[in-house]
């Protein structure tokens, strides 16, 4: 089996396949909390107030350490109750952007990139303590490069991804891209 995370602030869409002949199965479909809810600001640690940057760096440090241990934690239960289903080795994490925040400009946008960074870093982090495998794909070339994998088109792949979800009560676009990173590393 393997995994897909489209990795959001504070929270991913995890979707998890199982092999099978031509198309794999949705075994899961959730969403994976990465801040702890009853922390205020750790979905966004960079932010003070709404667009504005957070400049008071112990807050920042405070919040980011909150979030390790937590998305740590959530994680592994995560991994935890799907290897009860079976092997889990490999997973997807599909992002928007790998742009380094340090060349925005604009300091909200900056904080909007940090923001990504450090919620896909310690997805990865959680996973690779996992013993799992990861493999970073950018959302916006996810459907071309399983296409090539498939030897088919990109909006084939696209079809196919949409079609996995006729047995998933959410199916969103969200779980479509973290399904189609997962069939990529299967």
């Amino acid at each position: 089996m393997t995994l897909g995370f489209r990795v959001k602030s504070g929270w991913a869409a995890a979707v998890l396949l199982q092999k099978s002949r031509g198309a794999p199965l949705v075994r899961d479909s959730r969403v994976v909390e990465l801040a702890d809810p009853a922390v205020p600001h750790s979905r966004q640690p960079y932010h003070a107030a709404l667009g504005t940057a957070q400049t008071d760096t112990a807050a920042v440090r405070r919040l980011i350490r909150s979030i390790e241990g937590f998305s740590q934690r959530s994680i592994q239960r995560l991994v935890g109750e799907y290897r009860r289903q079976g092997a889990v080795r490999r997973a997807a994490v599909v992002v928007a952007s790998l742009t380094d925040p340090a060349s925005i400009a604009n300091q909200h946008m900056r904080a909007h990139a940090s923001e990504g960074q450090l919620f896909r870093a310690v997805l990865v982090a959680a996973l690779e303590r996992q013993g799992i495998k990861v493999r970073i794909v950018l959302e916006r070339q996810v459907y071309d490069v399983l296409g090539k994998s498939l030897k088919r088109s990109a909006s084939e792949a696209k079809r196919r991804v949409a079609a996995l979800g006729d047995v998933v009560p959410r199916w969103r676009a969200e779980q479509k891209v973290a399904a189609a990173g997962a069939w990529l590393v299967s």
